[in-house]
């Protein structure tokens, strides 16, 4: 027990300076992940919140504010989700509609909707939310 949370601390010692560097992004994901998931599950939950706390391809955190601009201007209906809106939530396979993010924010893999007044990127083939734009 002893070994597993010295260890799970010197993960989150290694986490912290990608924190202090990183400007947001997957850096700062991948980071708040592992100490997250270390935290809760030691070395492993480190691993795995780090995969899952980083955004692949997402909308960069300095492009956000344009790219809500964007999505304002555009002004699509908002689909009403009854769950709550947070990365990771699913979808339903159908009644969503999604649109393509202009080739400026370098997102190909996404696609972007309206959930609750809220803009999200959403990948397409599991209908899980990826990034919510603030």
């Amino acid at each position: 027990m002893r070994v597993r949370i010295l260890t799970g601390a010197a993960l989150l010692a290694l986490a912290m300076p990608f924190a202090a560097y990183a400007q947001g992004g997957a850096a700062a994901g991948a980071a708040a992940g592992a100490a997250g998931g270390a935290v809760v599950g030691g070395p492993v939950g480190a691993a795995v919140g780090a995969v899952g706390g980083a955004i692949v391809g997402g909308i960069a955190e300095n492009n956000t504010p344009k790219f809500k601009e964007y999505v304002i201007h555009e002004n699509h209906p908002s689909f009403t989700y009854r769950g709550e809106v947070v990365v990771g939530a699913e979808l339903p396979a159908t009644g969503v509609t999604y649109y393509e993010v202009p080739k400026e924010y370098g997102v190909t893999e996404y696609r972007y909707t309206i959930v609750n007044s809220h803009p999200v990127l959403v990948d397409t083939k599991t209908h899980k939310i990826v990034q919510i734009i603030g």
